[in-house]
């Protein structure tokens, strides 16, 4: 289990391997995962982070071929298939994973023109994102990722900072856990659940919620203006596929945190899918989007 969707069951392929670590290293994400939480991830992004992006992305120095937009971590495409018509000019997007079946799927579904009509080409690269360097972003106008910081460490969002800072290239970094969640009707027990989460979130170094204050440490540090916006799921009956899904993960890593909730949690998720089945469950799960404005290269304010 990782940021905020159950892992990948046994013999399913990973979406995203952060590191060269090798067969012991657990998957982050599966495929089926990411496609299912793709329609509430693309409501739920920060649109007020737009603004400020196109007004640096306008101002950056013309580049034949136009915008070059690295994608880190890309699992299925759909930070692409979010962003790219939403941004004018011709746009050439570097798509980053370690998975190659994905890396074709992303590349095969990735739009062909943005807002304006103007065209899109892709590439992809297989690589560890986990020690992305300036030089891997050179000529880069802006990198991007979807559910990604949370499963950093605090070395790794470093490195991410000083590469982009170093590359003059903004950041666009969507949808890292808050740590917070809220369902209605509520239960005793949710506020137990939720710390157990996020405990379990930040297991082996990982930053888990607390990704995006020390991305945003990261950033400042380094001379780069940080904006943040909250991108939160609103799940009703509507989305009672994906709330299922989120709920037993969810649940599932409380538990596998603190073994001794699992009587007591195994009963409040019978009884919250029951209230799902039953049309009568919403939650509330927190997240928050940055961008991150370095200086350009050159010195340019």
């Amino acid at each position: 289990m990782a940021g905020a969707g159950p892992v990948a069951p046994t013999g399913e392929r990973a979406t995203l391997r952060l590191r060269d670590g090798g067969p012991e290293e657990p998957p982050r994400y599966a495929p089926e995962w990411l496609q299912l939480r793709e329609a509430a991830d693309a409501v739920a992004r920060a649109q007020d982070l737009l603004d400020p992006l196109r007004i640096r992305l306008a101002n950056l120095p013309g580049r034949p071929g136009g915008l070059v937009v690295h994608d880190l971590g890309c699992g299925t495409g759909s930070m692409g298939r979010w962003l790219a018509p939403r941004l004018d000019g011709a746009q050439h997007w570097v798509l980053h994973d370690r998975d190659p079946y994905l890396l074709h799927f992303a590349a095969v579904a990735s739009p062909r023109s943005a807002a304006d009509g103007s065209g899109i080409t892709v590439e992809t690269r297989r690589g560890d994102i986990s020690r992305i360097t300036p030089d891997a972003l050179s000529g880069a106008s802006l990198v991007t990722a979807s559910a990604l910081l949370d499963v950093l460490t605090r070395e790794e969002v470093e490195t991410l900072a000083d590469a982009c800072v170093g590359a003059g290239c903004p950041a666009l970094l969507t949808l890292s856990v808050a740590g917070r969640v809220e369902l209605t009707p509520a239960d005793p027990l949710d506020a137990e659940l939720a710390e157990a989460f996020n405990d379990h979130q930040r297991r082996t170094g990982l930053l888990g919620p607390d990704a995006v204050t020390v991305a945003c440490e990261a950033f400042s540090e380094r001379g780069a203006t940080v904006r943040l916006h909250p991108s939160a799921w609103r799940l009703g009956p509507e989305e009672a596929a994906l709330t299922g899904q989120w709920l037993r993960g969810w649940v599932g890593a409380a538990v596998e945190e603190r073994p001794e909730l699992r009587g007591p949690a195994e009963r409040y998720l019978d009884a919250r899918l029951a209230a799902l089945a039953a049309g009568t469950l919403r939650a509330t799960v927190h997240h928050t989007d940055l961008l991150a404005l370095p200086r350009p290269t050159g010195g340019t304010p």
